[in-house]
């Protein structure tokens, strides 16, 4: 069995996740200890665990240790068939974390797999759906991987309810990607406001728009408004489009103006923008596991993070591939898996 330190680097649930999701695609036995060891809540949240368990159910994987708190788990995964699953976060606890570990093993299934997942879809400390949707996925299926996400309902703090779809296609291998520069023709984007004005996700596009203009960068940004909601929240996500994708977002909050959400996503692109890398760090990290499945990877991202150092140390353990950094962690990098 696997011994993996989950103290490592970053620490924090995405080494619970990878670890997990690359054991469930390799049929890897493994054994995680020191789980979030040196955070202030130690062991596995709610919403770690949903993805824990989730990766078992798709996996058919034996799991030891999987409650709320636990600071060890043993998971001794078998087959990937695929089929339907529902997954609930409970309350507002990240959709797109739990998906983004289905999303590795999922696309090697023997069948189609479809996701029904319900929380958070736009929430702290994770990424909203709609990056997923419109910035991981286009990415991806320039490797090969073929996969559609459906918004059904948003789900905001601090009660969630929000639900999404994903169908995931297997095939049989992914392609190398290399992106070493990036050319964007155009950038686009969703302000979206849950039972609050609709007003507030004008504002925050607006806001978002003049930012942009001041670089000389004009946006189309899709304006979604709904009353459904169990919670008031809002947001903005923006992505430049082009031979790669590089998306920035921001979160409304209580007494926050939408104007500095706006502003606060288009600074956010536009730093990722004038970097002239054609991977934001969040894709610098999430993409990880994927160069290691197809080999023979190259990219370039605006900043080496602690997620992407602590996802390389967790993949090559787990896959047995190398990689290469050209770079220092919080500066920007190239990423190579010979």
């Amino acid at each position: 069995m696997l011994e993996i330190d989950g103290s490592f680097g970053e620490g924090g649930g995405a080494l619970v996740r990878i670890a997990t999701a690359l054991a469930a695609l390799t049929s890897t036995p493994i054994r995680i200890y020191n789980i979030r060891a040196n955070r202030p809540k130690k062991g596995l949240s709610y919403q770690h665990l949903t993805a824990v368990k989730a990766l078992a159910k798709l996996s058919k994987a034996r799991i030891e240790g999987a409650e709320v708190g636990s600071m060890e788990i043993k998971f001794t995964p078998q087959r990937i068939k695929g089929g339907n699953f529902y997954f609930d976060v409970k309350t507002a606890g990240s959709i797109g974390l739990v998906l983004q570990a289905l999303m590795i093993p999922a696309a090697f299934a023997e069948d189609k797999t479809t996701f029904k997942i319900r929380g958070g879809t736009d929430v702290k400390w994770s990424p909203p759906i709609d990056y997923i949707k419109n910035v991981t996925l286009p990415l991806l299926e320039k490797m090969g991987y073929k996969g559609k996400i459906k918004l059904l309902k948003r789900g905001y703090y601090p009660k969630g309810g929000g639900t999404i779809e994903a169908m995931i296609q297997p095939i049989k291998r992914l392609k190398p990607i290399k992106l070493t520069k990036a050319k964007i023709d155009s950038i686009k984007g969703i302000s979206h406001a849950g039972k609050l004005p609709l007003h507030v996700a004008e504002r925050q596009a607006r806001a978002a728009q003049e930012k942009l203009q001041e670089k000389g960068l004009e946006a189309d940004i899709r304006i979604e408004h709904s009353n459904d909601t169990l919670s008031p929240g809002s947001g903005i996500i923006l992505w430049a489009e082009g031979n790669t994708r590089i998306g920035a977002s921001s979160l409304g909050e209580k007494g926050k103006p939408a104007e500095t959400v706006g502003k606060e996503a288009a600074e956010g692109l536009i730093k990722f923008l004038e970097n002239g890398a054609p991977l934001d760090k969040y894709m610098g990290d999430q993409i990880i596991p994927y160069m290691s499945i197809a080999g023979e990877s190259i990219i370039r991202t605006v900043e080496f993070s602690m997620h992407a150092y602590t996802n390389i140390h967790v993949t090559e353990k787990i896959t047995g591939k190398k990689f290469k950094i050209m770079g220092e962690l919080g500066k920007p990098a190239a990423i190579e898996c010979p």
